[in-house]
C-alpha cells in the first residue's frame, strides 16, 4: 500500500492551514524596529557598493576602526574619507542599534522562540562582517588593488551581507508569524535550498563582475570577453563575464521554485511572495541590460545591487511563509475519489511518469535540429557524434520527463476527474507524489549535467528554460484559467529544436528560431483537434479548453487559421537556403494538411478529427527529417533506402532490416572529400 494509503486521516488533516495566533501589542512593535532595521541595513549596504565603485575603499589608508589614526576625521579631508568615515560609522550604529534589538527580543519572546535564533544570527553576522572588513581595511584589498586574494575575500563579503539582510529579515517576520518546519517538507525543502543557494552563488558572480567593473572600467561588452581569453587574463578578469549567463540558470530555477512553492504551499503570504519574486527578477533583469548597455556606470551598480537585495529578500520570506508550520502540504493529501493502487511501484510506473508517448516526437525534433545544425552527422567523427546523439538525446528525454513528472504532481485533482488520466501513479499514488518529485528533480539534474557535459551551457540552459515554461506557464499559470493556455504555453515543445541546434552548433542560427516558431504555431493545430476528442473529460475536470469554453466549430476555425500560420513557416526555409527536394515534401505535406482541416470544417466528427490529430504528428516529424536530409544533401540515397526499406517491410522479411540500417547510417553523414 502507498505511504499516504497507510496514513491515518488526521495525519493528513495535519497539514490543513489555520491562522496565526495573534502577536501582542509589545510583539507588534518588536515587528515594526525589525522591519526598520531591514530597510536600516539595506541601506548600509547600498552605502557600501558605492564606496566600492567609486575607489573609496582605502579612504581611511589601513587603520580599522579608526580612520587615518583617529576616531574623528578633519574638515579638510579628501571626499573618499569622508565616504569611507561614513559606512564606518553607520556600520557602528547599526551594531548599536542591534544590540538594543538583541536586549527586547528576550524580554518580548520566550525561550526557543525564532526570534531569539534570529536575532543572535544576525549579531554572529555583524562581527563576521567586522572581522572580513578589517581583513580588507589591513591588507589594503581595497579601493584598486588587484591582490589575488581579495577576490576571495569579497565573494565571502557578499554572501556574508546577504545572510545578515536575512537575519535581520527573518527576525521581523517570525515576529508575528508562524516559524518555519524543515522536517516533513521532503523535496520542497531541498527545492527552497537550491533556489536560496542558487541565488548567493549568482551574488558571488555578480560581486566579481562590479569588482572587475571597478577595476578594469569596460569601454564595450567586446572588450570585456576579449580580456577573459587573454593568456594574461587574471581570474577576475577571467571570470567576469560570468555573471549574466549565470543569471539566464539562476532566473528559470528561481521561477520554478516560485511556482511550485505557491501551489504546493498554499497561503496568502505565500501567493503574496511569489508575486514578489517574479516582480523582482523582472526588474533585475531589466536593470542588468541596462547595466551592461551602460557600461556599469556607479549609479547603476548601485540601483542592481538595491535589486539584488530586494529579490534576496523576498525569496527568503518566502521560503520562510512556504515551510511555516500549518501550511498546507499539497503534495501528500489525499485526492478525493482517486482509486488507490496496492502495490509498490514498478519501473513502468516511473517510466509512465515521463509521458514516453509524448516526449518521443520531442525527442524526434531535438535530433532533428541535432542533424540540421551540423549539415549531416554531427561532431568531429562517427564516435563522437554517436555520444553527442545519445546524450542530447537522453537529457532532452530527462528534462521533458522531468516537467511531465511535475506536472503530474500539481495536477492530480485534475486528472483524477478524467477518464484519460484517473489511472496515472500520481493519482492512484502507486508513485508516492513526493517521490515523483523527487524523481523529476532527479531528472532535470541528470539533464543538465549531461547536456552542458557533452555539448554547452546553452544546450542545458534551453532545456531548462523548456521546463520552466511548461511547468510555470501552462500548467500552473494558463491551463486551469483560460482558452489560450495551449497558445502560449504551447511554446515548451518548441524548445527541443533549439536544443538540437545549440548542442550540434553552440548556437542559434535564424533557421533554429524558424524551427522554433514552426513548432510553436504547429502546436494549437495539434492538440485542438485533440481537444476535440477528449472535451468531455475536460468539461468533467473544469479545465477551459477551447472546445469547452468556443464550442467546436470556433475550435475548428482556429485550427485553420493557425494552419495557415504553419503552412507559411513550413515554406520559410527555402528562403534559407533549402533545396527544392524539401519544397517539394513540405508541398505535399501541407496539401495534406489543409486537406485535413477543411474535410473536419465541413463535418466535425470523431473520426475526422482523429485523422487531424494523427496525422499532425505524422506531419511534424516528416518535415524535420526532410529538413535534416535536406541539409545533409542526401536525398537520392534517401528515395533509394526508403523504397528499398519498404519493399522488405511489405515483403515481411525482417532478417534484412540489419543491413538496411546499417546502410541509411551511412547516408546521413556528411561528404566525405578526398584530400
Amino acid at each position: 500500500m502507498s505511504a499516504l494509503a497507510s496514513r491515518p486521516p488526521q495525519a493528513v488533516q495535519a497539514h490543513v492551514e489555520f491562522d496565526n495566533p495573534a502577536p501582542t501589542r509589545s510583539q507588534q512593535k518588536f515587528a515594526r524596529y525589525g522591519w526598520f532595521m531591514v530597510a536600516y541595513t539595506v541601506l548600509v549596504i547600498l552605502w557600501g557598493v558605492y564606496l566600492r565603485a567609486s575607489g573609496s575603499g582605502d579612504g581611511c589608508g589601513v587603520d580599522w576602526p579608526s580612520c587615518g589614526g583617529a576616531f574623528v576625521i578633519q574638515s579638510g579631508a579628501h571626499a573618499k574619507t569622508f565616504i569611507e568615515y561614513a559606512h564606518r560609522t553607520s556600520t557602528m550604529l547599526l551594531g548599536f542599534l542591534l544590540l538594543g534589538q538583541i536586549v527586547w527580543a528576550f524580554r518580548a519572546f520566550p525561550k526557543r522562540h525564532p526570534v531569539r535564533f534570529a536575532v543572535m544570527g544576525a549579531l554572529f553576522f555583524t562581527l563576521v562582517e567586522s572581522w572580513i572588513g578589517k581583513k580588507l581595511v589591513n591588507h589594503g584589498l581595497v579601493a584598486y588593488s588587484h591582490a589575488p586574494e581579495r577576490l576571495q575575500w569579497f565573494a565571502g563579503h557578499q554572501v556574508n551581507t546577504l545572510l545578515l539582510a536575512a537575519s535581520f529579515a527573518l527576525t521581523a517576520w517570525w515576529a508575528t508569524n508562524r516559524a518555519i518546519k524543515l522536517r516533513g517538507q521532503g523535496p520542497m525543502l531541498a527545492l527552497a535550498a537550491l533556489a536560496l543557494l542558487a541565488t548567493l552563488g549568482l551574488s558571488v558572480t555578480g560581486s566579481v563582475s562590479a569588482l572587475g567593473d571597478t577595476l578594469y572600467p569596460p569601454e564595450s561588452h567586446l572588450q570585456v570577453m576579449q580580456q577573459a581569453v587573454l593568456p594574461t587574463a587574471n581570474t577576475v578578469m577571467k571570470a567576469r563575464p560570468m555573471h549574466p549567463y549565470t543569471a539566464v540558470v539562476v532566473v528559470m530555477v528561481l521561477c520554478l521554485a516560485a511556482g511550485l512553492l505557491n501551489h504546493l504551499r498554499p497561503s496568502p503570504q505565500t501567493r503574496r511572495f511569489t508575486l514578489g519574486v517574479w516582480f523582482a527578477l523582472g526588474s533585475q533583469m531589466v536593470i542588468g541590460l541596462f547595466n551592461v548597455g551602460l557600461l556599469a556606470p556607479i549609479w547603476m551598480q548601485v540601483l542592481h545591487n538595491l535589486g539584488a537585495d530586494v529579490l534576496w529578500l523576498v525569496l527568503v520570506l518566502l521560503s520562510a511563509a512556504a515551510l511555516a508550520q500549518g501550511v498546507r502540504q499539497v503534495e501528500t493529501e489525499h485526492i478525493p475519489h482517486a482509486v488507490l493502487a496496492g502495490a509498490k511501484p514498478a519501473l513502468k510506473d516511473f517510466v509512465a511518469l515521463t509521458k514516453p508517448r509524448v516526449i518521443s516526437l520531442l525527442l524526434f525534433t531535438t535530433l532533428a535540429g541535432l542533424f540540421i545544425a551540423a549539415g549531416g552527422w554531427p561532431g568531429n567523427s562517427f564516435a563522437h557524434g554517436l555520444w553527442l546523439i545519445v546524450a542530447t538525446g537522453a537529457g532532452l528525454y530527462a528534462a521533458a520527463g522531468a516537467s511531465n513528472a511535475i506536472n503530474m504532481v500539481c495536477e492530480r485533482d485534475l486528472d483524477v476527474r478524467m477518464e484519460r488520466t484517473a489511472s496515472r501513479p500520481t493519482v492512484t499514488e502507486k508513485v508516492h507524489p513526493r517521490t515523483a518529485l523527487w524523481f523529476a528533480f532527479g531528472l532535470e539534474a541528470f539533464s543538465f549535467g549531461i547536456l552542458w557535459g557533452s555539448s554547452n551551457l546553452l544546450a542545458a540552459t534551453l532545456a531548462l528554460a523548456g521546463l520552466v515554461v511548461y511547468v510555470n506557464v501552462y500548467t500552473l499559470l494558463l491551463k486551469r484559467h483560460t482558452w489560450s493556455n495551449i497558445v502560449i504555453g504551447g511554446a515548451a515543445g518548441a524548445f527541443p529544436p533549439l536544443v538540437g541546434f545549440a548542442a550540434a552548433s553552440g548556437q542559434l542560427s535564424l533557421l533554429a528560431w524558424v524551427s522554433f516558431a514552426l513548432v510553436f504555431v504547429w502546436t494549437p493545430v495539434h492538440f485542438w483537434a485533440l481537444a476535440i476528442l477528449i472535451k468531455d473529460d475536460y468539461a468533467k475536470a473544469g479545465v477551459p479548453m477551447l472546445p469547452v469554453v468556443k464550442g467546436d466549430r470556433y475550435t475548428v476555425s482556429q485550427i485553420g487559421l493557425y494552419a495557415i500560420v504553419t503552412i507559411a513557416c513550413s515554406f520559410a526555409p527555402l528562403f534559407m537556403g533549402a533545396g527544392p527536394g524539401y519544397g517539394f515534401v513540405v508541398l505535399g505535406l501541407n496539401l495534406a494538411l489543409m486537406r485535413g482541416c477543411v474535410r473536419l470544417y465541413q463535418h466535425i466528427d470523431r473520426p475526422r478529427a482523429s485523422s487531424l490529430f494523427h496525422y499532425s504528428m505524422i506531419y511534424l516529424a516528416l518535415l524535420f527529417l526532410a529538413l535534416a536530409i535536406d541539409q545533409s544533401g542526401r536525398w537520392v540515397e534517401f528515395v533509394i533506402v526508403f523504397c528499398v526499406s519498404a519493399v522488405f517491410y511489405f515483403w515481411k522479411l525482417p532478417k534484412h532490416l540489419d543491413i538496411v540500417l546499417r546502410w541509411f547510417g551511412t547516408l546521413v553523414s556528411k561528404p566525405q572529400t578526398l584530400s
